[in-house]
């Protein structure tokens, strides 16, 4: 606003802050930046069956809620449809007035065929007189249209229909309602003229997957003199309604931590990582499948919770009976752990899986539980959830930088395709994104498969650069002297000059009487 002093200089005023409406969705008022400013014409486009209808009654209902009168009028579906909809929700819509046009069997006949007019000159205003009537009879404050391509199809042109969309905008604006068009998109490509309309545009998309569910994802294409988070975000539908999982940017989240030392209760190990992991750094586990990648993490995750660390462990890969079992013979009581609430365990099926709720749920885990250790075994699962791999690192480049500016410690196994040699190949290279990697090898020793790891990086310290073999038998996980007298282990066929007996399997097996 603009206002004139006795010199003539015409100064600025900050205009008052525009009220917000909530949508009542879960997650998406957050990307909306707390919601829709009132009063105002917002589009809502996507195919069938991505939940349009769904976010409309979600959005009323918020309004009732707030004492708010809310007027749904459906072209399309019938009143019985709704109701179906809000019953498969476990909803009460009896606070929100519902409009549905009736259509006159009678123009079925062939007789009531209009031959003078066209239907669309009769039809579209018999149509557009009788919601307006049921808003000035009602005068709502939040109105949903479902959907435009009824409209459309009475239109019959695009300047009818672009007039006509221009009108009910005027018309509403003048009323105070906030409204809601639903539009699935039936026309060829995209309507860009409707969005140029509209104070808002929300698109909804279904991506198919060759396997497993259909990945939903939303995008806020325009919201005039507001801000937004910009991007996709995985959304799905679920029992109660839509829950949209906003995406996570690192730099929103910052925050200062004293930091600590992650030991693994292996002292050999503790030293090769130069003490241990430090707090708010990210470590992958390396390795071929079965050199020891999950026995390691697990033999974290129970020391952090016998230090009361509240601690989550994502499996993708082993179902969770197998893998207490397996602990259990190594001596690690998991159990006790998850009974006490202090390890969070979690199965977790890649087919079913969006990956921003994978991501929305560490999220709540870090803000609402103080999670400190968090364990995703293995990225292949993740990966695979994925539409492609260049998505993966992105995806995990946000998390892991969230996760250390919160002071969470992070371990990620990665299986490699191949066992030993030079046929060793990793599926995606993410080691860059980690700020250690600790290296898992088989190699072969007086006709013995054993196993070795060594420390490749570590951005937080010093630690050693050496080979220390691994050792899983008789319900014991231990770490080796540094395995000097070979070389090549890495390989997978190392030169040997030393005596066997100085292997730490080989001394282990001595003393257990073998």
């Amino acid at each position: 606003m603009t206002i004139a002093d006795d010199t003539g200089v015409r100064n600025f005023s900050r205009p008052a802050r525009v009220e917000l409406f909530k949508m009542g969705v879960e997650g998406l008022d957050d990307i909306l930046d707390g919601g829709l400013s009132r009063n105002h014409l917002y589009l809502i486009e996507g195919d069938p069956g991505t939940g349009k209808t769904t976010i409309a009654m979600q959005f009323l209902m918020e309004g009732a809620r707030s004492g708010q009168k809310g007027l749904y009028i459906t072209l399309s579906e019938s009143k019985a449809e709704l109701l179906e909809i809000a019953d498969s929700h476990g909803w009460s819509i009896d606070d929100i007035d519902t409009f549905e046009l009736e259509h006159d069997e009678k123009h079925l006949k062939p007789e009531k065929v209009y031959t003078v007019f066209s239907p669309s000159e009769i039809e579209l205003s018999e149509t557009t007189n009788a919601v307006l009537a049921e808003v000035e009879r009602l005068q709502p404050a939040r109105v949903v249209l479902d959907s435009l391509s009824e409209v459309r199809l009475l239109a019959r042109d695009s300047l009818r229909y672009r007039r006509q969309i221009l009108g009910l905008k005027q018309y509403f604006s003048g009323r105070k309602c906030t409204v809601l068009l639903l539009d699935d998109r039936t026309a060829d490509g995209h309507d860009l003229q409707l969005q140029s309309i509209a104070h808002g545009v929300i698109l909804l998309e279904s991506v198919e997957r060759e396997y497993g569910i259909v990945k939903r994802r939303l995008e806020v294409k325009k919201l005039r003199g507001a801000k937004f988070r910009e991007g996709f975000h995985d959304y799905c539908i679920k029992h109660g309604g839509v829950e949209v999982y906003p995406r996570l940017v690192a730099p929103e989240h910052l925050l200062t931590f004293a930091p600590t030392q992650l030991k693994s209760g292996i002292e050999e190990l503790d030293t090769l990582l130069g003490g241990g992991l430090d707090s708010g750094t990210s470590t992958l586990l390396l390795g071929p499948a079965g050199c020891g990648k999950s026995t390691i993490a697990t033999r974290y995750a129970v020391t952090a919770a016998e230090k009361g660390a509240r601690t989550a462990f994502f499996a993708f890969d082993e179902t969770l009976a197998t893998l207490a079992i397996r602990a259990r013979g190594l001596g690690l009581d998991i159990t006790k752990h998850v009974n006490s609430k202090t390890l969070l365990l979690r199965r977790v099926d890649a087919a079913e899986l969006s990956p921003g709720q994978f991501v929305h749920e560490i999220r709540n885990l870090v803000e609402d539980h103080d999670l400190k250790l968090l364990i995703i075994d293995s990225l292949n699962g993740f990966l695979n959830a994925m539409p492609g791999e260049q998505f993966l690192a992105m995806q995990l480049h946000e998390l892991l930088g969230f996760l250390s500016q919160k002071g969470v410690t992070t371990l990620m196994t990665l299986a490699q395709r191949g066992f030993v040699g030079t046929n060793v190949d990793t599926p995606v290279d993410v080691s860059y994104l980690a700020d250690t990697v600790l290296l898992f090898r088989y190699f072969e020793a007086a006709g013995e498969v054993r196993q070795a790891l060594s420390v490749i990086k570590k951005r937080s310290g010093e630690h050693e650069r050496t080979i220390r073999e691994l050792v899983m038998k008789n319900g014991k996980i231990l770490v080796g002297s540094v395995l000097t007298e070979f070389e090549g282990v890495l390989t997978g066929a190392p030169t040997y000059r030393g005596g066997i007996e100085n292997l730490q399997g080989s001394r282990f097996m001595a003393e257990q009487g073998n």
